[in-house]
């Protein structure tokens, strides 16, 4: 009688916790979710074993945000989750009211296949010299940016005038403008300034608002385009956790709130968001109930 009550003792044990595993939701992860004003969500991370692994060492937090390339770091000014896109400024750029010294932006290979810059962002490569490849050979590479012209530019911005020159002809002059090329990310990645023989380069974001809009209320900035990789980040989130990863193994890791954030890819035990459970814990735990049983006849 004794072993029967010490078997049914410890069988209600061996049932309660395995298909009713405790949850705890009162500690917090490790992951933050804020840097200053910008949300962090998958698959970005600011905290080690964040986000994907894909993006680790891409952004730092201080006060704000920051994106970071072979070529320095960038604020980030907004990420819209819903349209995976995010929009960064470099603070050593060009801009209508600023004349910044030459220098190229550059991303890693990585970055270029995970968060390149879109097609929405126009790169505009200014005082290029008439041996310049987009002025001969690579004209093809400019197109007109929602109607502007090179000369637009030159005048509208303060600090683009200094580019403009006046030549004596006869009894006047004639106001002279260096050529300018509007272009895509793609003529930056593949020849530095250097080589384009562009002096500055500024960028804009034309969204669809950009015509007819004076360059200094232009867009200024780059707008990246990224993709979010497919690991069962949903099903992570929708059982209370955080998307992360090992930060050894780089293995998917569902980062629950007040575990010790063993391997899982959802919290609670199997527990879904519409309190469910996990069907591979109770197979296991009928399998035990079984196994108990034919061990308990044999006594």
């Amino acid at each position: 009688m004794r072993k029967l009550f010490i078997f049914f003792t410890f069988l209600l044990y061996t049932v309660t916790t395995l298909t009713f595993p405790p949850l705890t939701t009162s500690a917090s992860t490790s992951c933050r979710t804020l840097c200053g004003n910008i949300p962090i969500n998958y698959p970005f991370g600011i905290d080690v074993g964040c986000g994907s692994p894909q993006f680790k060492a891409m952004f730092n937090c201080s006060t704000d945000l920051y994106f970071t390339t072979p070529s320095g770091s960038y604020k980030v000014q907004s990420i819209d989750y819903e349209k995976n896109t995010m929009v960064i400024f470099d603070p050593a750029m060009s801009t209508c009211s600023i004349l910044q010294p030459h220098h190229d932006f550059k991303m890693s290979d990585i970055q270029n296949a995970l968060i390149r810059p879109s097609y929405d962002t126009v790169f505009a490569l200014l005082n290029c010299s008439n041996d310049s490849p987009v002025h001969n050979r690579y004209r093809n590479l400019c197109f007109n940016a929602a109607g502007h012209s090179c000369d637009e530019l030159y005048s509208s911005c303060a600090s683009f005038r200094i580019f403009n020159t006046t030549t004596p002809s006869g009894n006047s002059t004639v106001h002279t403008t260096p050529y300018c090329c509007f272009t895509s990310y793609d003529t930056v990645r593949v020849m530095s300034m250097n080589i384009l023989d562009c002096s500055h380069y500024t960028t804009a974001i034309d969204n669809g608002k950009m015509r007819g809009v004076a360059p200094l209320d232009w867009s200024y900035g780059i707008e990246l385009s990224y993709a979010v990789p497919e690991i069962g980040c949903d099903r992570c989130r929708k059982s209370g956790g955080t998307c992360g990863f090992d930060a050894e193994t780089e293995i998917f890791l569902c980062q629950c709130p007040g575990s010790n954030n063993n391997p899982t890819r959802e919290c609670g035990g199997g527990m879904t968001n519409q309190g469910g459970f996990n069907s591979t814990n109770i197979n296991h735990t009928i399998l035990l109930i079984m196994f108990m049983y034919f061990v308990y006849s044999l006594l």
